[in-house]
C-alpha cells in the first residue's frame, strides 16, 4: 500500500452540507463513495484547485481508508500524476494540501450540477465521451 496524503479528513460545513444533498438526491448513503466521486470529478478537470483555505469545521470526519477503500492506491497515483501535471512537487505538505483542495472542488461541482438527480446521472459524467 502506497503512502496516503492524509490519515484523516475533516470536511468543511458546507461540504457536509452538500453531501448531504447528494445523498438524497443520488441515494447514495455512504459519505466515502459520494466523496470519491467527488475526488476524480475534480481531478477530471483541466484547470488546478484554486489555492483557499477550506475550513474542517464540520463532524463528518473519515480516514484515508475509509475514504480510499479498494481504490486507496489508484486514488493516491492520481493525485500525484496529476500534481506532477500541474508542476506541483510531490510532497506530504502539497499532496496534503492538494486532496483537500481536490476534494472539496470535486464536491461543489457535483452538489451544483442541476443535472444530477440520480444515481444514473452520477454513473453518466464517468462514462461521458467527448
Amino acid at each position: 500500500m502506497l503512502e496516503p496524503p492524509v490519515n484523516s479528513i475533516k470536511l468543511s460545513q458546507t461540504a457536509k452540507d452538500q453531501l448531504t444533498k447528494l445523498k438524497r438526491s443520488t441515494k447514495i448513503e455512504q459519505w466515502n463513495i459520494l466523496c470519491r466521486w467527488a475526488f476524480f470529478r475534480s481531478l477530471a478537470e483541466t484547470a488546478p484547485p484554486s489555492i483557499i483555505p477550506i475550513p474542517a469545521d464540520s463532524n463528518l470526519e473519515m480516514t484515508w481508508k475509509v475514504f480510499g477503500g479498494d481504490l486507496s492506491d489508484i486514488s493516491i497515483i492520481a493525485l500525484k500524476q496529476r500534481c506532477h501535471q500541474d508542476g506541483l512537487e510531490i510532497n506530504p505538505e502539497i499532496l496534503s494540501q492538494q486532496f483537500r483542495l481536490h476534494l472539496h472542488r470535486g464536491i461543489g461541482y457535483l452538489a451544483g450540477d442541476a443535472s444530477l438527480r440520480k444515481i444514473d446521472d452520477l454513473v453518466g459524467l464517468a462514462i461521458q465521451v467527448d
